[in-house]
């Protein structure tokens, strides 16, 4: 059969060229958002007077019909018709007749994609929002039990204050809250309308942009249509909060597989989200947050294709443009698996609280501890507490003791000025639950952040 806009040509189309020209085996995910456009603007032709109600009902009945036969698998997808949108419209046509031929009135596969592909990215936004609740939900109930349980903070990778295991989670929270305001900040800002902008200049019939936009669920319509039907900045927006929130998943694996190592111990995934060797028995190996990490590169890789696709292109629609969904989709399905699997495998974990407790007696986590008590006890400026609890981190390595466990009698040597009391200062818990500026580590304060992040949860 001849293609759609074959009028123009005397010659058919190469199989070579139907075979790098089409997007119909990728593009077809949009089939829903593509028959709920079309239903609309047939909606609305009707009621311009520009279809009749006979002419109406047989496009609805036509484009249920094919939407059936989609969801079934009965329908068949050519790669000679390029694109979804002509692949349904074909169908349409040979199902109802000269009706079908009438719908794509007063638009242009250049408004009709972008109708599409901006719908699907929109509900795709709200349903990572719910993705990310969830894993957050989890991640609180860990957090929950362990506001108690010491954990050596560290700054570039070294300890440096004791802190609690569910404030640590605290932080990760924060980072998916601030990627779900992302989601939902894209998806307000991106909900206008393009249907009606047709190829690029609008069009001469009698439309009513308004009427399909409520149909459809956009807030507004788009302004100017020279920009809308190339405006791709809401695919790019989804690409890099999904890389975004990735890289902040990245960061939790990367912890998660630390600590899952002997040298940490801190953590052990369960048997379900773990692997083997193939030659090692012994192995427990955590595939899931290392392939986390790497496919947080692979969403990156989405990221920077798209915007090389679009950073040079000029007004309006180019054909290079078909090259921004692939990667959309790719980035789409690997956040919802890495949620998903993220969430699941923080669900199942075995928190070894002793041995982060035990962990925190190592490296002199309550030196600042020393210092903050010899400016407030004794008096002593900064600078010079700096220097003197310097001087006792040195003795403990030389004795090979804890400054947490170092006996008074040395602090004495070290400085006349230092009385018994400073041994409370420098507990490992006191340590801990003496930060209780707002946003600090002590365990009322890691409480009240468990409470906003609840609530926020709940939509309160």
């Amino acid at each position: 059969m001849d293609k759609m806009w074959s009028g123009r040509f005397s010659a058919g189309a190469s199989s070579l060229l139907d075979e790098f020209n089409a997007s119909i085996m990728y593009d077809r995910k949009l089939y829903r958002e593509d028959i709920e456009g079309s239903l609309a603007h047939a909606s609305m032709l009707a009621k311009q007077g520009i279809l009749t109600s006979d002419e109406l009902a047989q496009i609805v009945d036509g484009l249920n019909q094919v939407s059936k036969e989609i969801e079934s698998g009965e329908f068949q997808w050519n790669i000679s018709d390029e694109d979804l949108h002509m692949g349904i419209e074909k169908r349409l046509t040979a199902l109802i007749g000269d009706a079908g031929k009438k719908l794509h009135t007063a638009r242009s596969r250049n408004d009709q994609v972008a109708v599409d592909f901006r719908r699907f990215v929109i509900r795709k936004n709200g349903e990572l929002v719910d993705a990310l609740k969830r894993l957050m939900q989890e991640i609180v109930v860990v957090a929950d039990k362990h506001t108690e349980t010491l954990l050596p903070g560290m700054t570039h990778l070294q300890h440096a204050q004791p802190i609690n295991f569910g404030f640590h989670l605290g932080a990760y929270l924060s980072m998916f809250k601030r990627d779900i305001e992302r989601f939902e900040s894209s998806a307000l800002r991106n909900n206008v309308s393009p249907l009606g902008c047709a190829a690029l200049a609008g069009t001469p019939h009698d439309v009513d942009r308004g009427m399909t936009a409520e149909l459809l669920g956009f807030d507004s319509v788009s302004v100017n249509c020279l920009d809308t039907v190339s405006d791709r900045d809401f695919a790019l927006e989804i690409l890099f909060n999904i890389s975004t929130m990735m890289m902040h998943i990245s960061r939790l694996s990367e912890e998660l597989v630390m600590w899952s190592s002997y040298e940490f111990g801190f953590v052990e995934l369960s048997d379900a989200y773990s692997t083997g060797s193939s030659i090692m028995p012994q192995k427990k190996n955590p595939d899931v947050p290392e392939l986390l990490r790497g496919k947080t590169g692979r969403v990156y890789g989405s990221l920077m294709g798209l915007l090389t696709v679009m950073k040079g292109l000029p007004l309006a629609y180019n054909k290079d443009t078909q090259e921004d969904k692939e990667g959309v989709f790719d980035a789409i399905e690997t956040a919802e698996i890495s949620l998903e699997i993220l969430k699941e495998a923080i669900k199942t974990m075995e928190v070894k609280a002793h041995n982060m407790e035990k962990a925190c007696a190592i490296g002199h986590l309550s030196a600042t501890d020393l210092a903050d008590y010899l400016v407030e006890k004794c008096g002593i400026p900064f600078r010079e507490a700096h220097f003197i609890t310097g001087r006792a981190v040195a003795k403990g390595e030389e004795i090979n003791v804890d400054l947490s466990k170092m006996e008074f009698k040395y602090l004495k040597e070290i400085d006349e000025r230092i009385n018994e009391d400073v041994m409370e200062f420098l507990a490992l818990r006191h340590s801990m639950n003496a930060r209780t500026s707002e946003g600090g580590t002590a365990t009322v304060r890691t409480q009240e952040q468990l409470a906003y992040f609840k609530n926020f949860l709940e939509g309160q």
